[in-house]
């Protein structure tokens, strides 16, 4: 396994751990989540029942995309979608202004958008190699 292939199997699970235990632990309390982050958004321009229907999704997305993520199952889609959840919580944070949210969330974009650039490194994965 050459260093590139290493960087790419590390980063790749360390993305997909921090997904998954992000929706893992907020499955318990998922009724205080969804209305922490619905009061957050009260001064958006979002309509409530979007922002809630939204949040309720969150922490079983992050599962999905963290499992996915972290064993190598269709990276490439993996990747692509955990970019699209990314820029929606990007679009979600600009609208209510939470620019600190937003720096996050653009270490999570980049951290994405490397593993997708450098994704011929990809080494242990199930199922097929995507190109």
């Amino acid at each position: 396994m050459s260093n590139h292939q290493l960087a790419f199997l590390l980063a790749r699970i360390t993305l997909g751990i921090n997904f998954f235990l992000h929706g893992l632990i907020r499955i318990p309390k998922l009724e205080k989540f969804v209305s922490g982050i619905a009061e957050g958004f009260q001064e958006s321009m979002l309509p409530q029942f979007l922002v809630e229907m939204f949040a309720y999704g969150i922490p079983f997305i992050e599962i999905i995309l963290g499992f996915l993520l972290v064993f190598g199952i269709v990276s490439r889609k993996s990747l692509c979608a955990s970019a699209v959840f990314i820029i929606i919580l990007i679009s979600g944070c600009a609208l209510k202004e939470d620019w600190n949210a937003v720096a996050t969330q653009m270490l999570y974009a980049l951290f994405i958008f490397f593993l997708l650039k450098n994704l011929e490194s990809e080494v242990w994965a199930i199922g097929k190699k995507e190109k």
